[in-house]
């Protein structure tokens, strides 16, 4: 088995390194045709090959010359660091943002629309109509997002105080937004006929905001095997959903030309595990190799790997972000479950030789969401924040206001978005936070104002939190169950705007002034005495305090530090109903 597998690998590299002597302007190979499938087998009839017994393949892709090779042990060796920029920052905005909001069903919409007992599929019933009929590729062919305006947009943003932007590039529903030389199913062939990333790059250059691409359809091929189910029951009980149509199929129809397994996939449930996982809210499959589908697996992974390739040679972004559950895509497991690759390894070497050669120095990073501390790698924490500081690596606290794509009925609170961010900065982290845009493109009101008084709050705060580190202890306040009161994990809701804060929950940054700042979690109250016991005398953070001032505040405040506490008589004039920081020197 294992030779006839390295034989047929050889076959196929062979085939891509040919392609790759092809020469084109940005050094990229041309994608070979996708390989033939195979007619799918009966579901759950095979089983998924160990990832123990197969080898990492490597992707046999030109990469731009450099450094860097494909391989983690070459990007810990030649990358410099993560650049300085991103602590600078600190607090960024996700444009999470694409046709998946023209459902108005919250996240995952293209997914749950073929999953009869879910909202999404109710309601593209009711728009749409039955997807074995009207599919997610009508969804595509009707988004146009008219008053969508980036730079607006992102100068609002900026505004608000977001200083790097994190722009979706594909989700898993594998529609490209940008003028994608890779995929036809993209933004500039069908639907708004924009290149919606070039409008962001261009908004973001012109208003000096840092942004980065997100890629997230390393999941499609197990994602999307919803598409090729059916009603188990009514009308259309056992009528294929429109993810098992063909080219051929759409000879004289609208999408006549564009081969519908581009966008869905191919059927794999004949794979233990997949179709039970479909129904699930969000598992994927369980751990395995895809074995009867080797080379198929092989130009997916090479079109996965040449889509970022194209957007890092065309938009020059400050970073690149790949999303999963693991160590990183195609591991075999998790979220990368189906095959074992090194096109992370790849993508992230051609990216930074390309940064070296177009820029002079490598000032970007690559984001890889729950990877352990690597050099080259940024992480992320989506569902909470760490139990204390850490500063084993770069990381950023990622959330949405709401949920990831729009639906009605979101609450807007600036409290929990100006939490949100003193929670990440006071534990050496950074913060990204999704606004959903309405489907064309517009935001709504009432989160236009959240985002004026989070930046009316930055304006005043900001020293405290751009460019900062943590000090010696995170914050001090109630402690519950031996934990230190914090905001909850999860999308920022009416929990999070009604979480019950006071002027005694206290988190600490040191800004790049050297001053020591204490966040008041909760507006104090006039003539309040805050008292913060971690800077005492003999609480051994602080010997000696010799300034304290309000920001936001012109007066003199009344102060004393003792043994036990430094304890602050407030003004009668607060600067912010939401929350206070102090500036200790």
């Amino acid at each position: 088995m294992k030779n006839k597998m390295t034989l047929s690998f050889l076959l196929i590299g062979a085939l891509f390194a040919s392609c790759g002597q092809q020469k084109v302007d940005t050094n990229l190979p041309e994608l070979p045709p996708m390989p033939k499938v195979t007619k799918a087998k009966p579901v759950n009839s095979v089983p998924l090959g160990s990832i123990d017994e197969f080898p990492e393949m490597q992707l046999d892709i030109p990469i731009t010359d450099g450094p860097f090779q494909a391989n983690w042990e070459s990007i810990e060796k030649n990358y410099p660091g993560t650049p300085q920029w991103l602590r600078d920052a600190k607090v960024g905005f996700w444009v999470h943002f694409g046709p998946q909001s023209y459902g108005e069903s919250g996240d995952w919409y293209a997914r749950n629309l073929y999953k009869p007992d879910h909202i999404a599929y109710k309601n593209h019933l009711e728009r749409y109509g039955h997807p074995s009929k009207v599919g997610y590729k009508e969804v595509l062919k009707d988004w146009n997002p008219s008053k969508l305006d980036p730079e607006k947009l992102t100068k609002l943003y900026h505004k608000a105080g977001a200083r790097f932007l994190m722009i979706q590039g594909v989700h898993h529903d594998n529609y490209d937004l940008w003028n994608s030389r890779y995929q036809p199913w993209n933004s500039v062939n069908i639907g708004p006929k924009r290149d919606l990333l070039k409008e962001w790059a261009d908004a973001c250059r012109k208003h000096d905001m840092n942004y980065g691409v997100t890629f997230h359809h390393e999941y499609t091929w197990w994602w999307w095997q919803t598409a090729f189910g059916s009603d188990t029951e009514g009308e259309y009980a056992g009528v294929p959903y429109d993810g098992h149509l063909t080219l051929e199929d759409g000879k004289g129809q609208w999408w006549e030309g564009y081969d519908p397994r581009m966008l869905y996939g191919i059927d794999l449930r004949e794979y233990e595990s997949v179709e039970e996982k479909m129904f699930t809210g969000w598992s994927p499959p369980k751990p395995g190799i895809i074995t009867n589908h080797l080379e198929y697996a092989n130009w997916y992974v090479t079109q996965w790997a040449l889509r970022i390739m194209d957007v890092v040679a065309h938009y020059d972004p400050d970073f690149i972000y790949t999303d999963g559950t693991v160590q990183g895509p195609f591991t075999g497991d998790g979220t990368g479950t189906f095959y074992k690759s090194n096109a992370m390894q790849t993508v992230m070497a051609d990216y930074y030789n390309r940064t070296l050669k177009k820029r002079g120095e490598v000032n970007t990073f690559s984001i890889i969401k729950f990877r352990n501390p690597t050099n080259g790698a940024v992480t992320t924490e989506e569902f909470g924040f760490p139990d204390h500081i850490n500063t084993s690596q770069p990381w950023i606290r990622e959330t949405p206001v709401g949920d990831w794509f729009y639906a009605p009925g979101f609450v807007y609170n600036p409290n929990m978005m100006v939490h949100l961010i003193i929670e990440a900065v006071s534990r050496d982290g950074n913060a990204a936070i999704n606004i959903c845009l309405r489907p064309d493109g517009s935001i709504e009101d009432d989160c236009v104002k959240m985002l004026e008084e989070v930046g009316n709050w930055m304006a005043i705060n900001g020293e405290a939190v751009y460019g900062s580190k943590a000090w010696t202890t995170l914050g001090e306040g109630e402690i519950i169950k031996g934990k230190l009161k914090s905001q909850p994990g999860g999308k920022l809701g009416k929990w999070h705007a009604e979480f019950p804060f006071n002027a005694q929950d206290i988190r600490f940054t040191v800004g790049k002034n050297g001053s020591i700042y204490a966040f008041c979690m909760a507006a104090p109250e006039p003539g309040q005495i805050i008292r913060i016991q971690s800077m005492g005398k003999l609480a051994g953070h602080l010997s000696e305090a010799k300034e304290v001032a309000l920001l936001g505040y012109e007066g003199k405040l009344e102060w004393k530090q003792t043994d036990e506490a430094l304890e602050i008589i407030c003004p009668q004039e607060i600067p912010s109903p939401i929350s206070v920081v102090f500036r200790i020197n």
